[in-house]
Formats: structure tokens, sequence, C-alpha cells
């Protein structure tokens, strides 16, 4: 891996070549997108049945577009035990960390006849893409079922591209099911954000979109926000470690390199306070890039988006960190509990040596749906807020409205608003 000099004008460059990874920056597909969109919105099935015979090579139907409860008992018998065992497993830390952010309806009464308050209501239906093609990821089909099943969701829908056999991964489907799942549908891409967010005859529309997918999805995703609610646009994966002279070399590039591998696109970046460790890791990389099945994307990844960048001190180690703003942050500092104090921008947050990214990926609890490409400054990991909308309490008795219906008025006329005036007036003729 390259190692750099931390200075202000690395620092820039470094941002800005992060940020051509955006999906916001592949306008050329977003013509492509949108006429698939209006394709499914004006035609709907028989649009969502040509797509999928034309991307997927697979054939659907009115009658086998909708997973059977079959399908989903023939996955279990193809799926080995020991693998169901873990997705339980996995599934319970999920739920146990995400009903403790359950939030309730609150209401606040005052002697003087004022009632106040706020109404938590979990959406009705909510939509969870899960990509296909060459990509099998369970953990995220948890992740996004587990915390909309725990805010109570009624209706959660899942979508994803079949295979070559008509038929949804095993494992995808298995993962569905323990998690909560209520529908499954056997459509991908840009079209299956179309059925979601329009609806079709066999889709139902849903109120909100969760979950990943390519750069069609993720566009499809931006396009149709608004008419319906979605969850985040997701770029690449991203890790940065943050590390003094004591980490451990190797498993700071083992931490690096698992993210790397992901695709082309991802990043990967040590920032540290030592040269010394940042030669080391650089050396362990180029060890485990030569044993790993995946080397060659990690190579892609790292020549375009990987960094080992050295800091004069750990203030503009962290600086740095908060500028990046990365989706997943490893601490591996003396006390990494007081480093961890002084970060304000990050999706989710590993502290000391033992906790690797996958952890979180796979089994820990939190969620693994973070925010991207410098979004951790303003945007949240999924959570069950995501869920749930909620509504202003409002009562006030004469009582309590008599005491105040001047100043209302009064602030009504000072916008010009009579109409608004008058309707505070009339109740004290």
């Amino acid at each position: 891996m390259r190692i750099v000099k931390l200075t202000e004008r690395e620092r820039a460059n470094i941002l800005e070549n992060l940020l051509k990874r955006s999906p916001s920056q592949y306008g050329e597909y977003e013509e492509t997108v949108n006429g698939i969109l209006e394709e499914v919105r004006e035609k709907g099935d028989q649009a969502l049945f040509d797509y999928t015979e034309r991307f997927d090579g697979v054939k659907i139907a009115p009658e086998s577009i909708r997973v059977t409860e079959q399908e989903i008992q023939d996955a279990y018998d193809q799926v080995d035990a020991h693998l169901v065992e873990i997705i339980r497993k996995s599934l319970a830390n999920i739920r146990e960390y995400h009903q403790k952010q359950v939030r309730y309806s609150w209401f606040d009464s005052k002697p003087d006849g004022t009632l106040l308050g706020q109404k938590m209501t979990a959406l009705e239906r909510v939509g969870v893409y899960v990509p296909g093609g060459k990509a099998v990821y369970p953990s995220s089909v948890l992740m996004n079922i587990v915390p909309a099943k725990v805010a109570g969701v009624d209706k959660i829908i899942m979508t994803t591209p079949p295979g070559k056999d008509g038929k949804v991964y095993p494992v995808t489907l298995v993962a569905a099911r323990e998690a909560g799942v209520d529908e499954v549908y056997k459509v991908g891409g840009a079209q299956a954000i179309a059925a979601l967010a329009y609806g079709t005859e066999s889709v139902k529309k849903v109120d909100k979109i969760v979950g990943p997918g390519n750069i069609f999805v993720a566009l499809a995703k931006k396009a149709v926000y608004g008419h319906v609610s979605i969850d985040s646009i997701a770029g690449p994966s991203e890790i940065l470690v943050l590390a003094d002279e004591t980490a451990n070399p190797r498993y700071v590039a083992a931490d690096l390199l698992s993210q790397a591998e992901h695709d082309e696109m991802a990043s990967a970046i040590l920032v540290t306070t030592s040269q010394e460790l940042a030669e080391q890791v650089s050396e362990e990389v180029e060890g485990f890039v030569k044993e790993l099945s995946r080397g060659e994307i990690i190579r892609k990844s790292l020549d375009a988006y990987g960094y080992i960048l050295v800091a004069d001190t750990m203030e503009e180690a962290i600086d740095t960190a908060n500028e990046i703003a990365s989706e997943h942050l490893e601490i591996v500092t003396r006390n990494p509990f007081d480093t961890m104090t002084r970060i304000r921008n990050a999706g989710a947050i590993f502290l000391g040596e033992y906790s690797s990214e996958p952890l979180g990926d796979y089994f820990a609890g939190p969620n693994h749906v973070l925010p991207t490409n410098g979004t951790a400054k303003f945007f949240s990991p999924l959570s069950v807020d995501d869920f749930v909308k909620k509504s202003s309490i409002i009562s006030y008795s004469r009582e309590a409205l008599e005491l105040v219906h001047r100043d209302i008025e009064d602030f009504a006329k000072a916008e010009k608003l009579t109409a608004h005036a008058n309707s505070i007036a009339v109740r004290f003729e």
C-alpha cells in the first residue's frame, strides 16, 4: 500500500478522490434508470417480467413471481444446519440490540388544561431490497428486516433477483424467514425499486424502501425518494483504521483487506502516528494479497482508494478521521476509549485490537447498514427509528386557550394571515 505523509494538501486530495465513488457521480446511468422506472409505472407486472427476462435471463409470471412456502421449506433443506444455527445466533444479537432503540409515545398534561405529546407509529409497509447475481448476503437480510420487525412494521416485503434457475438463493430465503419477512418476490434491479415505489398488479406499493444494491438500484432509490421514503444512497464499502505504535500490524493489515475485498471501489485507509507501523502494515498487506482468494479485487481497490497516512500527532490523525467520516472506524491505540471520545464522525466505531470490522458485519448486533462517502457527518446507521414516524399531539381546553388567544391572534396578524387569527378569535366572540 502507498504510504503518504499527511498534509493539508494530501488530505484534500484524498477526500476529493474518495468522493468520486459516490453514486451521485454516475449521472450517465440516470436516463436508463428513469426509463425503467417509468415503464414499470405505466405497464406494471408486464414490465417487471420483461426486464427480468432481459437482465436475469429468467421468465417469471404472475403465478411464479412470489416465493412460495414450499420454496422456503426447500431452501431449509439445502442450507447446512450449522449455518442456520449461526444465523439464529446472529439474529438474536441483532434483535436484542435493536430492542434497546425502541421509543414510546409520550404525553405531558398540565393543570392549566394543556396536553402536548408525541405519538409513535410504525410504518405500515416496508420494502427490503436484497442483491442477487454474484452476491449472497444473508447478513444484510437480517440487518434490514430485524429493525423493521422490532419497530412493529405491519408488512415487510422483500425483493431479490432470481438465479438462472428461477429461484432465490436458499440461504437468502432462510435468513428472510428467520428474520420475519412477510412476502418475497423474485425481481431485482431498478425495476424492483419501481415496483415497490409505485406498485404493480403483483407487488403492492410500500411506504419505505431499504437495502443495498448496485448503481442502478442506488439511482432508482434516489429517483423515487419523495414518492416513498428510503434509507440512504449507499456507496462502496470503506474502512479507516486509526492506530498508534501499539497496534499489531498483522491485525491492522487483515482488517483493511476485509473491506478492500468487497469491490474495486472499496476504500481502505490507515491513519497512524507511527512510520514504523505504516511500513510493517504495508508489508503485511502485500503478503496477505498473495494468499487471499479475492486478491485481484483487493489490489485494484488498494491501488485506487487505499492509503496509509502518517500523521505527526494523534490530534492530526483524529482530525483526519473526522474529516473522512468513514463507514467503519477501528481505533487501535493505547487507550481506544479515550480516543473514541474525540471522534465526531463515523458510521460504526470498533474499539481495541479484538473488535475487528467483520464482528459488526455478522454477529455483534449493531446494524451494518451504515452511512458512506462522508455522510456519517449527518447520517446514522439503520435503526428502529427508520421504521417509525412521529405525530405531534396538541390539546387545549377553552380555559387554556383563553389565556393565550390574543398572543396567537397578534402573531398571525403580524404575518398578515388574518384567517389564522380569525380561527382563534371566533372561539371568544
